[in-house]
């Protein structure tokens, strides 16, 4: 009963976004005020049906409801609770409903807490959330309805792919969607101003909170997934260039060059046909990543492999939505003249720069992700484009937006002068330059990623404190406490950009001073590894809760001090018959100790890998870094308020403004 309920509200919600996407469109365009007010009440109701659905669809996850074919191929009466819930999403069916769910809540946000928008702009908004509503809806329940039966209920399910049984990416996946889907509500803002054809200040104002929300869950979600590749799959790295890692790699970068670009429209009216661009081409991107990854046309681990005609659905949508919004944007584009003039030594121009650097790296993205693929159909070559050429085609655009960033934040809008921009980041220069000798003379010498990393990312973090520290404008005692009474989305640029110099440091020290191991190890002979002493104490055989493991204890000491026990483990997940490997890590501020065991060898011993990694946890601190900087920008009041006050300047209480 409780299915059914769920599958008639997800009919529901399709019918609902259908008005949705309709009604309040021909009203804005007539100026109806009653067809436009049908706008939120639609939106609230395809949320709450859409949750109403997932409610039902957790509950029989939760029941182990064998009768649903998603439950029986994605479920186990052994599987712990936790992974129960995530199997609600850890599968196509379920993560298409998730998918929904957030599409629906983001509009519903839209009509709850968008009473400042224009009731024109803020119709059309929801109209365009409604008609991706509608694309998505028909893909599941036509294509992929987590609701379906089996003919007859076997007594148990074939259980969650072993991999994915895992905290991380237990919530992995939720941020992940926050993110892709989010970007739908800078995108429907992008297409409500082409089709009114005005783009101005108050417009960068209403978009910017939407694409920072989205972008700052896009950052968690990708570094829950890379700090779960890091310590599950046991093979010790934290991104593989895996294209589905790229498929959500790419909309941030967008969405990044967004948020940088909204600035310029909101304080200089500058950028704005580039704005509308990015704002299209953030969330074309986040469709096409749904695109490789349940289109079949690509294998990963990270991946849902379905069908071909699944793939030529989203495709379609796909092409409707990029394809229809360019050709919008074609046609209205040349409206949005720029008002803001500025000079080559100026805050727009470092902006600008800022927007090229990142624009072109997810460029170079896309190629390498989309190459193979090209080059299969065109030429039925097997290619494979790995992490040696997105290292070498991307790095040099990341170390050009390091170089720019603190210098962009402090030069003057309109016009400035290099030298008088750079005095008060000397500081930070001296600073950069000291961190690149450490690491240097710290280092091995291989490589200078190391060096070059740790200076740009000391630059990106002295850099942002400098910037803070010249916004205060006074002298003394007065300058720190102006220091904090600074607005808040000074404070979280200033984090997320140190945030960003956090993770540069990490990767590269990381990957220029790694000491890797492979040998088979003996029980009782220890053996060094970078300066530890480790030896493999014992191997026993563990039964968990839906799998059997082997786990092996070893000790490490250094100095004749012991520093820690590990444990990893090999499990094996009966009902699917398939191994994985727990590699167990001793996480340290400066240093990770990360051992994997692997199979018993013929001639006695285990197979045993050791890594040191420097820095490893720099990484996720700075992507943790960065994200908090975002919620602090969003938490800033004038978020809430400016756009409001430019609103009730401009139309008088009642009126509906004019085209």
């Amino acid at each position: 009963m409780i299915t059914e309920l769920g599958h008639f509200a997800l009919i529901l919600a399709f019918v609902v976004a259908i008005l949705q996407s309709t009604v309040p469109l021909i009203g804005a365009q007539r100026g109806w005020a009653g067809w436009m007010a049908v706008a939120m009440p639609a939106a609230a109701a395809q949320f709450w049906l859409i949750a109403l659905a997932f409610a039902a669809l957790t509950h029989a996850f939760v029941t182990s409801d064998f009768s649903l074919e998603v439950v029986w191929a994605n479920s186990h009466t052994d599987k712990p609770m936790l992974y129960k819930l995530s199997g609600v999403w850890g599968n196509h069916e379920g993560s298409m409903l998730l998918w929904v769910l957030i599409l629906a809540l983001f509009g519903a946000s839209a009509a709850w807490f968008g009473g400042q928008l224009p009731p024109r702009l803020k119709a059309r908004v929801l109209a365009v959330q409604g008609m991706i509503g509608v694309a998505f809806l028909a893909f599941i329940l036509f294509t992929s309805n987590p609701f379906a039966r089996l003919p007859l209920a076997p007594f148990n399910g074939k259980d969650l792919n072993p991999l994915l049984q895992d905290p991380g990416l237990a919530f992995h996946p939720p941020f992940l969607y926050l993110g892709y889907v989010g970007l739908s509500m800078a995108f429907s803002f992008a297409v409500a101003a082409l089709i009114e054809g005005r783009v101005d200040a108050a417009w960068a104002r209403w978009v910017r909170p939407w694409t920072l929300a989205a972008w700052v869950f896009l950052t968690i979600g990708i570094a829950l997934g890379s700090w779960w590749a890091y310590y599950e799959l046991g093979w010790g790295g934290f991104w593989f260039w895996d294209p589905v890692e790229n498929a959500s790699f790419m909309p941030w970068l967008l969405a990044a060059a967004l948020l940088h670009s909204a600035i310029v429209v909101e304080k200089r009216e500058a950028l704005k046909s580039w704005t509308i661009l990015l704002a299209i081409l953030a969330f074309g991107f986040s469709l096409i990543g749904t695109f490789l990854v349940r289109s079949g046309v690509i294998t990963s681990v990270h991946a849902f492999a379905n069908d071909p005609e699944r793939g030529v659905f989203i495709l379609m949508i796909l092409c409707v939505f990029l394809g229809g919004s360019l050709t919008l944007f074609a046609a209205r584009a040349g409206a949005m003249q720029a008002k803001g003039v500025f000079g080559m030594v100026s805050r727009e121009s470092a902006l600008v720069l800022n927007n090229i650097l990142l624009a072109v790296s997810a460029f170079v993205v896309f190629i390498g992700t989309i190459w193979p693929l090209v080059a299969e159909m065109a030429w039925d070559r097997k290619l494979s484009v790995g992490a040696p050429f997105f290292n070498q085609a991307f790095t040099p655009f990341m170390i050009g937006l390091a170089l720019v960033l603190p210098v962009g934040a402090i030069l003057p809008w309109k016009r400035g002068q290099i030298g008088r921009t750079l005095r008060p980041l000397r500081g930070a220069l001296v600073l950069a330059l000291a961190a690149g000798c450490l690491a240097y003379a710290m280092g091995t010498g291989r490589s200078a990623i190391g060096p070059v990393g740790a200076a740009l990312g000391t630059w990106l973090i002295a850099g942002a404190a400098a910037d803070l520290w010249q916004r205060t404008g006074q002298k003394g005692r007065a300058r720190w406490s102006r220091l904090t009474r600074l607005p808040r989305a000074d404070w979280g640029k200033a984090v997320a950009h140190a945030g960003l110099g956090v993770t540069f440091v990490g990767i590269s020290l990381l990957t220029a001073g790694q000491v890797e191991d492979i040998r088979v190890a003996q029980v009782g002979a220890p053996f060094d590894v970078g300066g530890y002493e480790i030896a493999l104490d014992r191997v026993e055989a563990v039964q968990g809760p839906n799998y059997r493991s082997t786990r092996a204890t070893l000790s490490i000491r250094r100095g004749g001090r012991e520093v820690a026990v590990l444990h990893p483990e090999k499990r094996i997940y009966p009902v699917q018959a398939m191994p994985t490997t727990e590699a167990d890590i001793d996480n340290g501020l400066f240093r990770d100790l990360y051992l994997v065991i692997g199979d018993e060898q013929e001639g006695g011993g285990w197979a045993v890998r050791t890594y040191v990694k420097p820095f490893a946890n720099w990484i996720w601190a700075g992507a943790a870094i960065m994200a908090l900087g975002g919620a602090l920008s969003l938490s800033d009041r004038r978020y809430r308020v400016a756009a409001g006050a430019r609103r009730a300047t401009a139309v008088p209480a009642g009126a509906a403004p004019a085209e």
